[in-house]
């Protein structure tokens, strides 16, 4: 009876050592994303955050609508300066009507003159004033526009490393499952050659094997999304990235909504940036204002000229002017009523902009408290879960051992691991977030950097 029971087992054996070889061959020395071998950069959160503020495309292009701005600020205050050119020029005329006047009056001149200008406005009605103030509150908006790129690229920064970290620590638990998925085919493989298990035992631990590979390819797949992303917003170009830190974080006190509220009525540069707005908007209304009213010119030129008349006459010398210029545009056509009412329309619409920008940052903050106090709550839940996890594996697997158990009760023990890791470390990843979105709605993210 032995000998027939080899005789049955033994082909048994060559066909689970054949499929055994197939299932284990993919898993064996599984795909890793490694940056020692993809020669990137790696990267701690504050490295990250500097790069980024060197070298992130949409503060680069804050930067530059600041200069453009310092650069319309000089080009207002020119209005106020005075505008010196030289002139030159060479005239000449023949008037034969100019015999009417006697025949010893020359019908031919020609003139040369060289002169310097000078041209100084005096009086415009506030626009000149207005214009130069208006450019000036401009740089404190570019000002403005430069932070709001700044603190955004911070917080998507620092949303793309802790994904990272996240995908990391995902595929961790999927290669951990993975390799607890075949010990349990080594120990049912050795059962079934001890004559204590059956095919049955080692077919199912094969079917969990490759049922786990999946997560294992999907999971590596996440990290080089993550870096990838992250590489955009530091615009490293072919400069691969990588993060290394810790999700660990000690879940803190809850933020108050209403000093969190004031903090980001105070610090949000949305907030300035309108503000900034309608003050532009209040100048340009002053300007328009004055596109009907009266304004004096200074005006003055000095150098020297030469006169020919006929071929007989000839002089030259010094020359000189200076005069005042007023200039009344008393009736346009309604035009500047026009425009003063389109001016008075756009304040108007900044103010309805700032109000709806408050009450948006008002929604925002409690939102950003709320997702701090779910994902804190949500740490604490899942704090000790883990450990119990693994506890009832290692219980079920003892059990299985021993034959109290079943094959079900330590997949399902498995899977209550893999989702209490799992859990818990997409909780730390969004409280993490969470407090960084929350310094973000309040204005304070990256001030110190």
């Amino acid at each position: 009876m032995k000998e027939t029971r080899d005789l049955i087992r033994r082909p048994a054996r060559i066909f689970l050592a054949l499929s055994l070889l197939v299932v284990l061959m993919p898993t064996v020395v599984p795909e890793r994303v490694s940056a020692q071998d993809a020669k990137v950069k790696i990267l701690t959160l504050d490295e990250a955050l500097n790069l980024a503020a060197e070298k992130n495309l949409d503060i680069l292009k804050a930067k530059e609508y600041r200069n453009r701005v310092e650069g319309r600020y000089v080009e207002e205050r020119a209005a106020a300066l005075p505008h010196l050119g030289i002139f030159i020029n060479g005239v000449n005329s023949d008037d034969d009507s100019q015999k009417a006047l006697g025949p010893r009056v020359p019908s031919t001149r020609d003139t040369r003159a060289a002169e310097l200008g000078l041209s100084q406005a005096l009086f415009t009605w506030g626009q000149i004033s207005a214009g130069i103030r208006a450019a000036k509150i401009g740089l404190a908006t570019a000002d403005d526009q430069l932070r709001i790129f700044r603190q955004a690229a911070f917080r998507d920064v620092s949303a793309s490393f802790y994904d990272i970290l996240l995908s990391k620590e995902l595929n961790k638990i999927a290669i951990q499952n993975l390799e607890q998925k075949t010990r349990h085919l080594d120990e049912a493989t050795k059962k079934f050659s001890a004559g204590v298990a059956t095919d049955y035992d080692v077919l199912v631990s094969q079917v969990d094997i490759q049922n786990a590979q999946p997560a294992v390819i999907r999971t590596e797949n996440l990290i080089r999304i993550a870096q990838e992303r992250l590489r955009f917003l530091l615009a490293t170009q072919d400069q691969d990235v990588d993060a290394e830190g810790t999700l660990d974080a000690a879940v803190a006190p809850y933020p108050n909504f209403e000093s969190s509220l004031q903090t980001a009525f105070k610090n949000r540069p949305e907030v300035s940036d309108v503000r900034h707005r309608i003050q532009i908007a209040q100048e340009i209304v002053t300007i328009e204002k004055a596109g009907d009213k009266p304004r004096i010119d200074l005006k003055a030129g000095a150098g020297w000229r030469d006169l020919y008349l006929d071929t007989e006459m000839k002089q030259d010398g010094p020359a000189w002017s200076v005069g005042l210029f007023l200039t009344y545009p008393f009736f346009d056509g309604l035009r500047t009523k026009g425009r003063v009412a389109q001016a008075n329309s756009t304040v108007s619409t900044f103010k309805i902009e700032e109000a709806k920008l408050l009450d948006g940052i008002r929604f925002e903050v409690r939102d950003a408290c709320n997702a701090v106090r779910e994902a804190g709550e949500i740490i604490k839940a899942l704090s000790g879960t883990v450990s119990q996890a693994e506890r009832l594996l290692t219980m079920a697997e003892k059990g299985f051992e021993y034959g109290v158990k079943t094959r079900l009760d330590v997949d399902d023990a498995q899977l209550n691991l893999v989702q209490a890791r799992g859990n818990l470390a997409r909780a730390k990843r969004d409280y993490l977030v969470a407090l960084v979105n929350l310094q973000y709605v309040m204005g304070k993210l990256g001030e110190n950097k």
